[in-house]
């Protein structure tokens, strides 16, 4: 077996200010590509010295440069995305540029009043370029894949440039029967635990002036898919969440709602599904019949992409592990 043998390259850095930044409060940033490449970074005035044996350099040096190039766009970088450059810098994501230096998902921004976001996978890329190429995308895959967030955030991207006049947020609500009648509270107070998490992607895009006053006037609209009945969504971006847990029914409700000029985006994890046994999944059944058809695009994440805690992304494995380990015993 061949000796990895040492060796040594020097990257410098044009702006202090953003340096200070990629290295991290402490040099924690820098201290965790060290641990999990195994190589050592040493920062001289503006330059960084990477040490350690080949390829475990080119990935820090990979990592480091997508880094900076976040920063200067703009983009906050923590703990999350460094790890997820590791991730990708060393399974040669194929979104790299040819000289491998730095990757052209760091080219593809949202903008919105409050942030610049910037996909953290190539799979991220993918469902952005996906949504602003097709009327209906389907994002699949575990929570924390950042489904909803993104589409959230080119929905108020469109919103803020005039190309849309309304986003339409639309998710099952307890459960898929939407049985609320047993809540405390108006429809509005017994509905919104269940829409929280599209509140909290709108705040992270608009300040909470512009969300209040944009859902006064309508521009933005947030129900519980039962509202969708009987209505013809034109000009809007639209999208449904946690539609795993939708009947049949239901789905073929919701996707006959696009109007003209509209877009729509699905979301779900087909392993999150919540109905009564004997029920099938709306989602799982739109995608084995609608697959295929032009103009819509199903884009699949896997615990690869998870952006949330480090740990999430082996929580989905262990339980991705487990499911198939269960399903092979009942074949045997």
């Amino acid at each position: 077996m061949p000796i990895k043998l040492p060796s040594s390259i020097y990257l410098e850095f044009d702006d202090n200010h953003l340096l200070s930044l990629l290295v991290g409060p402490q040099d924690g940033y820098l201290i965790r590509i060290e641990q999990r490449l195994g190589v050592s970074l040493a920062l001289r005035g503006n330059k960084l010295e990477l040490k350690g044996p080949e390829p475990e350099i080119h990935y820090a040096k990979v990592t480091l440069l997508r880094l900076y190039e976040l920063l200067k766009k703009g983009q906050e970088i923590d703990v999350t995305a460094v790890d997820t450059a590791l991730r990708f810098a060393s399974q040669k994501d194929p979104l790299l540029q040819e000289n491998n230096e730095v990757s052209d998902i760091n080219d593809i921004a949202i903008q919105t009043k409050r942030r610049i976001v910037f996909p953290r996978s190539s799979m991220q890329a993918n469902y952005i370029q996906a949504i602003q190429s097709h009327d209906l995308v389907f994002g699949l895959g575990p929570a924390g894949t950042g489904k909803t967030y993104l589409a959230v955030a080119v929905g108020v991207s469109l919103l803020l440039s005039g190309s849309i006049d309304r986003i339409i947020l639309s998710r099952p609500a307890v459960e898929a029967g939407e049985r609320l009648g047993f809540l405390p509270g108006d429809m509005r107070e017994k509905v919104d635990p269940y829409l929280r998490p599209l509140y909290d992607a709108l705040h992270d895009m608009l300040p909470a002036e512009q969300v209040l006053k944009r859902l006064t006037n309508g521009e933005i609209e947030i129900a519980p898919l039962a509202f969708m009945r009987g209505r013809t969504l034109s000009n809007a971006f639209i999208i449904l969440d946690e539609a795993q847990n939708t009947t049949p029914m239901q789905m073929k409700m919701f996707l006959t709602r696009l109007g003209p000029d509209s877009q729509m985006v699905v979301t779900g994890d087909l392993t999150q599904i919540d109905l009564p046994p004997g029920v099938t999944s709306g989602l799982k059944e739109s995608v084995r019949i609608l697959e295929g058809i032009e103009g819509v695009s199903f884009i699949t994440f896997s615990e690869r992409d998870v952006v949330r805690h480090s740990l999430v992304s082996k929580i989905v494995k262990a339980y991705d592990y487990d499911k198939a380990r269960a399903l092979e015993a009942v074949e045997i």
